[in-house]
């Protein structure tokens, strides 16, 4: 791997501010869904938008030519902007400047809506955005650097979302989000960010009104033990031990090698009509991951394996939820297979029971008793542990339009990925990205980010680098190592 030489990264912080919304807002407390609840989402998932500076100045210029820029933008800064945004936002998504708490005595999530604000942190860097190639393929520590952890835990809860803005001499800058997960999902934080966009390019209001309304994904309170998709004394076992010593990859696939791949299995189906039909994506992609992190793990080939997909249910339920629900509202896919069916059977026949138990979680029979057995997780505070590789979720952030159109008053959006603070260190994790905007030859390909023990991951890259077979051998191009993401 090619070496380069740089000074070290260096950030300036501010002290921390709190950003009140604009105008006064509603007090009062408001209770959560059941699938808010769930125990396993209570953390603050990190994010970071990257800008390109504008053309009025580029990446050669000084810090003078920056000062230029921003004048003829119009504005001061991107931290004022974006300050003046999450102002105006807070108007509307008013219980985010409010705090979250547990209540101990029925475990149930509450927010005090008490416009205090929201965590906001101005850093100024050292070098330039380029010298960081608009933070794709960064190392896990570098990213970390661009958001922050409010530690503001105390009897009257904690704050559900935090900002930091980082500026940088070229003129681009990163906006560093964290949101709690159990506030919202990825498409409502998208919704959020879009809202905040909108607002500071002019708009009075946000295209798309945001809805409370968590009442309609409560359960009913359900009798007996809990539910889970598979027996845990049967999960398939790995020789490697449980560990903290992590390493997180993030492989990029390119399109044509998974059209080759969709070709390939269906050619491997033959005249078998149960396998007839297309495949997308997430199910020949997903069934070949899972199928490499089993040979990855080395799991014992007669012990279970689990494959969950995250399926969203905003328009599965009847009736639907409205367009501005920011809460969460997925439910998992899930599917069960042995180690042995999984490794030595077609991978067609895997990308067909995904495909199969997809449609299953659409049913909303299916949905509402995904989500009564997490009201029973809630009331037992089942905490979902590392099992050493015998299971995989799936999240696909593709569809969230994440990379699009963004617009603060700098069109440049480059680039934006999930940071791994305190988010996903869970080894059974994968998520499927969006490619950045860096290159346009990218599109329609897929990012791969995976966390997984330092033993387990050189199998795994080879794995992955076998799929290339298919078609030319720089189709799956893995990014800098360690390299970035969740």
């Amino acid at each position: 791997m090619e070496t380069h030489h740089r000074a070290p990264l260096l950030l300036d912080r501010k002290d921390v501010v709190l950003v009140k919304p604009a105008k006064p807002t509603p007090s009062k407390t408001l209770s959560f869904s059941t699938i808010d609840n769930d125990p396993n989402l209570e953390f603050v998932c990190h994010s970071v938008y990257v800008y390109k500076a504008n053309s009025v100045s580029s990446d050669n210029g000084s810090t003078a030519d920056h000062d230029l820029a921003s004048k003829l933008n119009g504005q001061a800064d991107p931290a004022r902007v974006i300050k003046d945004a999450i102002s105006k936002v807070l108007v509307h998504y008013y219980p985010l400047a409010g705090k979250l708490k547990r209540d101990g005595s029925d475990g149930k999530l509450y927010i005090n809506c008490n416009g205090e604000g929201v965590p906001f942190l101005e850093a100024t860097a050292n070098c330039k955005l380029a010298s960081l190639k608009y933070l794709d393929g960064i190392d896990v520590e570098t990213a970390e650097e661009f958001v922050f952890d409010f530690p503001s835990k105390s009897d009257f809860g904690y704050h559900p979302l935090m900002f930091q803005v980082t500026k940088f001499p070229c003129g681009g800058f990163t906006i560093g989000m964290g949101l709690s997960h159990s506030v919202c999902d990825g498409f409502g934080a998208s919704q959020l960010f879009r809202a905040m966009a909108e607002l500071a390019s002019g708009k009075s209001e946000p295209l798309v009104k945001p809805v409370w309304e968590r009442e309609r994904l409560v359960a009913k309170s359900t009798q007996g033990p809990l539910q889970s998709p598979v027996d845990k004394n049967s999960l398939a076992s790995s020789p490697y031990l449980i560990t903290n010593d992590i390493l997180h990859e993030c492989f990029f696939v390119k399109a044509e090698t998974i059209k080759r791949l969709k070709m390939s299995l269906m050619k491997e189906c033959g005249d078998h009509e149960e396998m007839k039909g297309s495949f997308t994506t997430i199910e020949v992609l997903g069934a070949y991951i899972w199928r490499s992190r089993f040979r990855a793990f080395k799991l014992n080939p007669d012990g279970n394996t689990l494959f969950c997909l995250a399926m969203g249910i905003r328009h599965l339920l009847n009736p639907p939820l409205p367009s501005g629900y920011y809460g969460n509202a997925f439910v998992g896919s899930n599917l069960v297979m042995t180690g042995k069916d999984l490794n030595e059977g077609p991978l067609s026949r895997v990308a067909k029971l995904i495909k199969e138990s997809k449609k299953h979680a659409s049913n909303a029979h299916y949905i509402w008793s995904q989500i009564s057995i997490l009201d029973k997780v809630r009331e037992l505070n089942f905490k979902i542990d590392s099992d050493n590789g015998a299971s995989m979720v799936l999240t696909d952030w593709r569809q969230l339009g994440l990379l699009e159109e963004l617009d603060f008053g700098w069109k440049g959006l480059a680039n934006m990925m999930p940071v791994p603070l305190k988010m996903f260190g869970f080894v059974y994790l994968c998520i499927f990205l969006p490619p950045c905007n860096l290159d346009p030859s990218t599109k329609g390909g897929v990012r791969v980010l995976v966390s997984l023990p330092r033993a387990v991951m050189p199998k795994f890259k080879e794995e992955m680098h076998a799929l290339s077979q298919l078609g030319d051998d720089d189709d799956i191009v893995p990014m800098l190592e360690p390299a970035i993401l969740i």
